[in-house]
């Protein structure tokens, strides 16, 4: 079972909790990782693209730099939040700075869209002869690149920087395929716009992975209640001992610390009693993912303004 804290007023008492989980170093290292060969990604698609005049592998490219730079500011807030902000200043140290990271990503790659779709209009108006060989050897390497890297990251439960790369991923694989796949086609057609309309279809695969990670990380600033709040508290309900649950709020730190408080009515009158809820409405709490709980127990018959702040703006 997790540890929990226990506020002022809380019945019982429970270990405190140092905010410290064993996956956090492997993932800045497997972020790093992932930083260092997307890195020699970009630099290998880049020098094709401008060497061979193909703007869908230049675009896969720039694709390929922007994730990088999203992976190493994911790994400077993994390996931030895994040695700093642990003192008391700091109410759950700074694993903030996981979501934040991950919506800095998620918006760096939305001026990426809009370079790709302008340079793939222009090269429509005026389609451009690509050396299609080089350009297919180089995309294929881009291909391994990003197979390599999913390997790495595939596997255990991942954080929401490590899902944020992993999308990038399948949005870069994605690309090299579109990339590969158009090359050969030019090759067998002669058909040169196929080389824009493939970087179109590279900026909506961009588009979709920010959506995705804004959207993993707007749920946690916003604090999104990140599990069945009705089920929770019906389980709650049902502990013996919990007569009704005045306040219940659940919400995420980061992607790995989810924390709760909740208000109970009772109907025990014993501080031993007391300490017996408490601890099986922990144990629900954990059932449901939750790593830090405050639970506070008063009698039944109290009056529920004199234990909760009114919640209106």
């Amino acid at each position: 079972m997790s540890n929990h804290e226990p506020a002022d007023g809380q019945d019982g008492s429970h270990d405190d909790h140092s905010h410290e989980h064993s996956t956090s170093s492997t993932s800045s290292r497997t972020l790093a990782a992932v930083s260092g060969i997307n890195l020699i990604g970009f630099l290998a698609e880049l020098a094709g693209g401008l060497l061979f005049g193909s703007v869908a592998l230049l675009s896969d490219a720039f694709h390929m730099l922007f994730d990088a730079l999203a992976y190493v500011m994911a790994f400077g807030a993994a390996h931030i939040a895994e040695r700093y902000g642990e003192s008391g200043r700091w109410s759950y140290g700074l694993h903030r700075l996981e979501p934040f990271a991950a919506f800095l990503n998620g918006l760096l790659l939305l001026p990426m869209v809009g370079f790709i779709l302008w340079e793939s209009y222009q090269r429509f108006l005026d389609p451009v002869t690509i050396g299609t060989g080089p350009t297919l050897i180089i995309a294929t390497g881009g291909l391994l690149v990003n197979i390599g890297s999913v390997y790495i990251l595939q596997g255990g439960e991942m954080s929401l920087n490590e899902r944020g790369a992993f999308y990038h991923l399948l949005g870069d694989a994605g690309g090299s395929v579109a990339v590969i796949v158009s090359t050969i086609l030019i090759e067998v057609t002669g058909i040169r716009i196929i080389d824009p309309i493939t970087a179109g279809l590279i900026a909506v695969l961009v588009t979709w992975s920010a959506v995705k990670v804004l959207g993993g990380s707007g749920t946690i600033f916003f604090q999104r209640t990140p599990l069945d709040h009705d089920a929770l508290r019906d389980s709650i309900v049902e502990v013996d001992g919990v007569t009704d649950v005045a306040d219940l709020h659940a919400w995420q730190i980061c992607s790995q610390i989810t924390v709760a408080t909740t208000h109970l009515k009772t109907s025990v009158e014993t501080l031993d009693d007391a300490d017996a809820v408490t601890h099986s409405v922990h144990k629900t709490l954990d059932q449901f993912g939750v790593d830090h709980a405050t639970v506070e127990l008063c009698p039944g018959n109290a009056e529920q303004d004199t234990h909760l702040n009114t919640h209106t703006h």
